[in-house]
């Protein structure tokens, strides 16, 4: 009896070309952007059974790291309570439930101190059950939620497709009903002072782009809302909030490079926002309150951030006052303002770094103190800190090898106490990890800092074990390097997991970012490529067991990497990835194409036309041999649009001249961050991990 040989499905070609520049961008498969053609739909179908019958025989190995990773998840837990407005909030997750369901309970207020505390004896309130919101949908995420100031009102939005497209609604907490008023394509929502109004953010229906701004009373017709605002420039979107101390609402506009603040009381929701600061090329603000002075992180005079302060009377630029100069060696990522301190949060050598630092007089600094963190590679940050007047602040810590916790820092002495430590079963045991950080060259000098993480044991620096390099580098966002209960299944296997914190992602400020990107993007790529090679050159890798994943834009980056240098690498994980960037960047009706000319550049412009087409993934395919390659994406992706990957498969299928695995799979049911259950995600991690391992021997 012979083996049954599965063929991949081969998509027709159906010439489309685009003349620019004197150049002429070749595309077979445009035909594929018709999301409602029942050939398209036949086409992603037959790839996904292609990937299936491709990876028949490791369903056993699928099932074995979900019941791995699944083992090490407490799967029925709590969040820690945070106070706001005395009551305490928190979410909870049960076995066998895909998700969470958020709830609160009144706090009680200890006389002497004035200190409202978690009373575990007052009856709970469910707010929202998300699970209860997905029955019968293929698909749930809830953007955001907002109770009123008098406690009796909330405000949530939810997707149900995964298009990340918001419905708003209203929710009577006295009752748990929802009120009839809804709001399509909402974006954020802020509540009034008197409980009544909410200012919201709406989507553009064709772009996504969050351009007006309403105001509406609850109880009436979102159809009579009123227009607040209208945002005209294609590059801007909007956002509501509010100030930590909740007496300003604060409309921003902004867009990937500038930003523009307006204000107005919450008291009085009728008024006209007022400007702080005419937007300005390249200058971003963020603005809060306290004592009738704003607090304003800029980087009007450096690209790493200063604060300035300005009365609410006058708050033009002309009137800022420095209050924290700009540093050159530690950009400025926030700064939180309480009623009796601040918190800086900067990057050291591309570590995050929280200084406390208390209030004097006239709103002049103090005494600051700064938190330390034990291990050489970490994530650490603010965590739900609603209250304004508090003596405590909070903030989340992890790391490779540490699993997830909330501490709460004492403002007086200084003390931080662990609040929860997230619990890990299945018999995790932190110290046969290990993790560093390891610096390495650029070609032109620049030294790239990235983090590695490995069991004890099972590690010898001799160039024998299987390597996994994770990349991002693009907009500025620091890759986290936070810990994970499914990794597990790789470490314990033997693999050394490698996190490249390149150029165009944030870890070392605006700087950073602004050596990836644009005319200079191939940076990114370049850097990527490099932290490979030399991390094999010391030992930590095999040279031909190299796995590398990357999404969205780090699917750009796969695509580049692989297209520069295919024989560095044994196993591509590619997840909704932007690979056709030059058919994308030159359709300003899509979402996002008009507001990521800062980020990629315009291709209506020669010169970035040709940059960009010079690293363009789908541009550059030729015949050659390839990695193995598993390419994820999601039919509802609003961000990276499906056709974007089945394009790029379809295409090297036409042009690979070896045999490794080249696979496309389409949810169908999801967007851009895939599965929205938590037992369905874990999932879709060890489908990956399987493809992943099979490829590397290492089954």
């Amino acid at each position: 009896m012979t083996d049954i040989v599965v063929l991949p499905p081969v998509a027709r070609k159906e010439p489309t070309p685009t003349h620019l520049h004197g150049q002429t961008l070749e595309d077979d498969y445009r035909w594929m952007r018709q999301k409602e053609s029942p050939e398209v739909i036949a086409y992603l179908q037959a790839e996904n059974a292609y990937t299936a019958a491709s990876l028949a025989g490791t369903e056993e190995l699928q099932a074995k790291l979900y019941k791995e990773m699944l083992s090490h998840i407490k799967e029925t837990d709590e969040s820690v309570p945070y106070p706001d407005h005395g009551w305490f909030y928190w979410s909870r997750t049960m076995e066998g439930s895909q998700y969470p369901v958020y709830c609160r309970r009144k706090g009680v207020t200890v006389a002497a101190s004035g200190v409202t505390r978690f009373d575990p004896v007052q009856p709970e309130e469910v707010l929202l059950n998300v699970n209860a919101l997905a029955e019968g949908q293929p698909y749930m995420a809830v953007g955001g939620m907002s109770v009123s100031p008098d406690g009796r009102l909330m405000a949530y939005s939810t997707d149900n497709t995964g298009f990340r497209q918001y419905t708003l609604r209203f929710k009577d907490l006295t009752t748990g009903t929802d009120l009839l008023e809804t709001v399509e394509r909402s974006g954020s929502f802020a509540w009034s002072a008197d409980s009544k109004t909410v200012f919201y953010t709406t989507e553009d229906e064709v772009t996504k782009r969050h351009n007006h701004l309403y105001r509406h009373t609850v109880g009436e017709a979102t159809s009579s809302d009123a227009l607040i605002f209208d945002e005209p420039d294609e590059r801007f979107n909007l956002g509501v909030g509010k100030t930590r101390d909740g007496k300003y609402f604060l409309m921003e506009a902004g867009s990937h490079t500038t930003s523009e603040c307006r204000f107005l009381s919450t008291a009085e929701p009728l008024g006209e926002f007022r400007l702080i600061a005419a937007r300005v090329d390249d200058q971003e603000y963020s603005v809060d309150h306290r004592e009738g002075i704003f607090y304003i992180r800029t980087n009007d005079s450096g690209k790493n951030f200063r604060v300035v302060t300005v009365s609410v009377e006058a708050p033009e630029r002309k009137n800022w006052q420095e209050l924290i100069p700009e540093n050159t060696d530690a950009p400025l990522e926030d700064f939180d303002v309480f009623h009796s301190f601040c918190v800086s949060s900067r990057r050291e050598l591309g570590l995050p770094t929280l200084t406390v630092t208390q209030f004097g007089e006239a709103a002049r600094l103090g005494e600051s103190r700064t938190i330390n963190f034990p291990e050489p590679v970490y994530s650490a940050g603010a965590h739900a800190n609603r209250e304004f007047e508090t003596t405590s602040y909070r903030y989340s810590y992890q790391s490779l090898v540490s699993p997830a916790s909330v501490y709460e820092y004492n403002i007086q002495t200084g003390d931080s106490t662990l609040l929860k430590e997230q619990e890990v079963p299945g018999g995790f045991d932190r110290k046969l990890y290990a993790s560093e950080r390891v610096w390495v060259d650029a070609a032109d000098g620049v030294r790239i800092p990235v983090s590695v993480v490995y069991r004890k044991d099972l590690f010898k620096q001799d160039k024998s074990n299987p390597l996994y390099v994770y990349g991002y580098g693009s907009y500025g966002y620091p890759l986290p390097v936070g810990f994970s209960a499914a990794r597990l299944s790789l470490l314990d296997r033997g693999l050394v997991l490698v996190y490249a914190h390149i150029r165009g992602g944030g870890e070392l400020g605006d700087p950073w970012h602004d050596a990836g990107k644009m005319m200079v993007k191939w940076n990114t790529f370049t850097d990527f490529t490099t932290v490979v090679e030399q991390l094999v050159e010391k030992g930590y890798g095999a040279v031909d067991r190299v796995a590398i994943e990357g999404g969205s834009a780090g699917g750009l980056l796969m695509g580049a990497a692989v297209n520069a240098k295919p024989e560095l690498f044994r196993v591509v994980l590619s997840h909704v990835p932007f690979v056709d960037v030059m058919n994308t960047m030159l359709d300003a009706s899509l979402p996002l194409t008009i507001a990521e000319y800062e980020e990629w550049g315009n291709p209506n412009e020669p010169e970035a036309f040709a940059y960009m087409k010079s690293y363009s993934p789908y541009d550059n395919l030729k015949a050659g041999a390839y990695p193995a390659m598993l390419v994820k994406t999601s039919l509802n992706d609003s961000q990276v649009m499906y056709w974007e990957p089945a394009k790029y498969v379809a295409k090297l299928r036409t042009l690979k001249t070896n045999d490794t695995a080249l696979l496309l799979h389409i949810n169908m049911d999801a967007g851009h961050g895939g599965a929205s259950g938590r037992y369905d995600y874990l999932k879709e991690i060890a489908f990956d991990y399987a493809f992943l391992l099979r490829e590397l021997g290492v089954v």
